[in-house]
C-alpha cells in the first residue's frame, strides 16, 4: 500500500465509493446515514474504485514441447532436439532472442495401469515462454509454431504497452468521483467540505497486466488462429480523506 499525505492540496486519485465516514463540528447534531460524528478529526473519508478500458496490443505465449521415448536418456535427447527446432523457428520468424525463455523442465515415467503400474516409457516436457509479441502477428505465429513442433499451448496472456498511463488516468477519474460523493455527504451532514488531508492508494498494481487463458489443439494445417483479446480493465482504488469546516 502506498500512502500520500498532502494537507491543504488538491490531489488527483479515486473512483466509486465503497465505505464512507464523516465527522461534524457540532456534537449535538444527529448523524446522517453511514456518517459518524467526531469533533476531534473533523473529516470525511471516502473509499473509491475506478476502471479504464484499454485494448491489449502485446501478448505472451506459454508453449511446451512434450516427447516420449522408451528410456529417460532417449526422451531427453529427443526433447532437446525438438525444443532447439522450435527456438530456431521463432528466431527466424523475427522473435527477439531476449523474448524467448525456456523453463518448467519435467521428466516423468509413463505407466500402464492395466498391467499393475508397469513403466512403459518416459515423457520429457519443456516449457517455452515467448513475450512481447505484437498482437497483429500473434495468430499466424501460434499456428506456425504448431507446424514447427510445438504440441502444447498452455495459455496466452494479453497485455497493454499503455498500462501505466491508463492506470494514471484511472487514478485521476477516481478523485473526481470521490469529490462528488464527499460533497454530498458534507451537505447531508450540514458541514462544508474542505481540502484533501490524506490519500491512501489501495489498488493492486498488476505487473502481469492482464491474462486470459487459452488452449489450442495441434492444428497442423492451420494458417492462422483467430485471436480475440477483448479489452483490459485497468483498476485504481483509493481512500481519500477530506477536512470539513
Amino acid at each position: 500500500m502506498r500512502k500520500i499525505n498532502k494537507p491543504l492540496a488538491a490531489i488527483v486519485i479515486a473512483a466509486a465509493a465503497m465505505g464512507l465516514t464523516a465527522c461534524a463540528t457540532q456534537p449535538t447534531a444527529a448523524p446522517a446515514a453511514n456518517v459518524s460524528v467526531d469533533n476531534k478529526s473533523n473529516t470525511i473519508q471516502v473509499q473509491s474504485t475506478e476502471k479504464v478500458k484499454v485494448v491489449p496490443d502485446i501478448a505472451e505465449v506459454s508453449y511446451s514441447v512434450s516427447t516420449q521415448a522408451a528410456d529417460p536418456k532417449a526422451a531427453q535427447e529427443t526433447n532437446t532436439q525438438d525444443v532447439n527446432k522450435v527456438i530456431d523457428f521463432l528466431k527466424k520468424a523475427g522473435v527477439d532472442e531476449k523474448s524467448i525463455q525456456t523453463s518448467n523442465y519435467g521428466l516423468n515415467p509413463i505407466y500402464d495401469y492395466n498391467a499393475g503400474q508397469k513403466i512403459t516409457g518416459y515423457e520429457m516436457r519443456t516449457g517455452i515462454t515467448v513475450s512481447d509479441l505484437p498482437m497483429d502477428k500473434l495468430g499466424t505465429l501460434v499456428a506456425s509454431s504448431i507446424e514447427a513442433g510445438i504440441n502444447n499451448i498452455d495459455h496466452i496472456a494479453y497485455m497493454s504497452s499503455k498500462y501505466d498511463e491508463s492506470y494514471q488516468e484511472a487514478l485521476k477519474k477516481a478523485v473526481s468521483a470521490s469529490k462528488v460523493k464527499a460533497d454530498a455527504i458534507a451537505a447531508a451532514s450540514g458541514v462544508t467540505l474542505g481540502t484533501i488531508t490524506n490519500v491512501e492508494e489501495i489498488s493492486t498494481y498488476n505487473d502481469t497486466r492482464y491474462e486470459a487463458g487459452a488452449a489450442f489443439g495441434a492444428q497442423a494445417d492451420a494458417k492462422s488462429i483467430a485471436v480475440e483479446p477483448g479489452q483490459l480493465d485497468v483498476e485504481a482504488q483509493v481512500t481519500v480523506t477530506y477536512g470539513i469546516k
